[in-house]
């Protein structure tokens, strides 16, 4: 954490312009690739990405009534997860992934929950309207992540939670430098393997609270912060 609390204003200079990614994608794009993905999703990142999931939603202390937004809901794999004495709203804009996602709930007969075709950059809700704003696994796909940050800013009343669990780029520059090489190929399969954390919280304008560790091997962040 001391990397955020520095005050120099060329360090800040830095990583508030700093090219986030050397991939760029776009919405239709994205929507092809989770198209293909939505049948096979819950077999390939399921297991692999659980436990990060399981400690985003300790993370998130959520009480009865808390009115969650899930930014990038996919098949669902979450909502089964979330206490019944809260209300949850998941939005995704790929419909084979919302399709999922409609039958997991109806299955699990899932009453607090209501899924919406929307874009993360364009949300269509009220400012302040969530206690707590999370996007799991998204922001490393999407086109504008700032700007859906942004946008889950905006949503998430003041004192609520903003929490991103998401793979960014290795502070080790071996490591960084590999990432970075691939990413044109990773984001054929879901994910840009090389966004850059400082630079994306310094754009977004989002001071966390913590940054863990999560899953096995470690290579991915859970972001939680609070909106001032």
């Amino acid at each position: 954490m001391a990397l955020f609390d520095r005050e120099e204003d060329n360090f800040r200079s830095d990583v508030g312009t700093r090219a986030l990614s050397v991939t760029a994608v776009e919405n239709d794009f994205v929507e092809r690739v989770y198209e293909n993905l939505a049948s096979v999703y819950d077999v390939i990142f399921g297991p692999t990405l659980h436990p990060g999931r399981l400690v985003a939603l300790e993370r998130m202390g959520i009480r009865p009534g808390d009115r969650v937004l899930e930014v990038g809901v996919g098949t669902g794999i979450n909502t089964s997860l979330y206490p019944t004495n809260c209300h949850v709203t998941g939005i995704d804009l790929s419909t084979s992934m919302l399709e999922k996602a409609r039958e997991r709930v109806a299955r699990e007969g899932l009453r607090n929950v209501r899924l919406l075709e929307m874009d993360a950059a364009n949300l269509t809700f009220a400012d302040d309207a969530f206690d707590i704003v999370y996007a799991p696994y998204l922001v490393s796909v999407v086109p504008d992540p700032v700007k859906v940050v942004r946008e889950m800013r905006r949503v998430c009343r003041p004192g609520g939670k903003i929490i991103v669990l998401n793979h960014f780029r290795s502070a080790n520059l071996v490591l960084s430098r590999m990432e970075r090489a691939i990413s044109p190929l990773t984001v054929h399969i879901g994910f840009k393997s090389d966004l850059d954390l400082p630079g994306f919280l310094a754009q977004a304008d989002l001071k966390p609270i913590s940054i863990e560790k999560v899953n096995f091997p470690k290579i991915w962040s859970l972001v939680t912060c609070s909106k001032d």
